[in-house]
């Protein structure tokens, strides 16, 4: 069972959410929040495994909501999927570097809100890859161009390169179809987030750019 917590101001956007999750025999809704405050509060009690985050709240947005939950050792199994009005929203890059799993857009269809829980309960692939690369191009672009980092000297040089394919939104078959590796992808991706202590995808996706592993336009090559 996926337990899953509901994070939003508006009374109506909790119901709804409610109805279409709590109709699937996968899934529990154990609890709601009306604010960033009570969500971080709600997480340290109930412990869901995926938390749907608005991404403007009163008394705490969620971006630092979604920061607090995810500095703390005690919620790293809690996955924070942040919901907004708008595709590329100026505050979603940092919502993915606090530590966000990924992003959806509050219209998206019924069918994709269900699968991104379940996608991201079961620790897999990013939500929507191919925006979520686009969303990160296009706010580190923004910075000044960075130099490989040296933390990165802790990943051996095919590390790197199937870093650098996730960075480009592909899935681990996709990563897979591209290169021959003597392990599956998805050992690597693991291997990946273990040395440089990354909760998830998201996370790897945006230390690829910040560190200059790939820069905003060439992820996708």
């Amino acid at each position: 069972m996926i337990r899953t917590l509901l994070a939003d101001d508006q009374v109506l956007v909790r119901a709804g959410f409610r109805s279409l999750l709590d109709a699937e025999d996968d899934i529990d809704v154990v609890g709601e929040a009306a604010d960033g405050a009570e969500a971080v509060d709600r997480v340290r009690r109930l412990r869901p495994d995926v938390v749907l985050m608005d991404i403007r709240m009163p008394e705490l947005d969620g971006i630092e909501a979604t920061r607090r939950i995810a500095s703390d050792e005690r919620l790293s199994e809690v996955k924070v999927v942040i919901l907004t009005t708008f595709e590329l929203d100026e505050y979603l890059f940092e919502a993915l570097r606090v530590g966000a799993s990924g992003f959806l857009v509050k219209d998206t269809e019924p069918v994709e809100l269900l699968r991104a829980v379940r996608v991201v309960a079961a620790g897999e692939s990013l939500l929507s890859p191919g925006v979520t690369r686009r969303l990160v191009a296009e706010f580190v672009a923004r910075f000044p161009q960075q130099r490989p980092s040296p933390a990165l000297d802790v990943l051996t040089q095919r590390e790197r390169e199937v870093m650098a394919l996730v960075a480009a939104g592909l899935s681990n078959d996709e990563i897979a179809e591209r290169m021959v590796v003597s392990r599956s992808p998805k050992t690597h991706v693991s291997r990946v987030m273990i040395k440089l202590h990354a909760r998830d995808r998201a996370q790897l996706v945006v230390f690829a750019y910040e560190s200059g592993l790939v820069r905003p336009g060439l992820a996708a090559e």
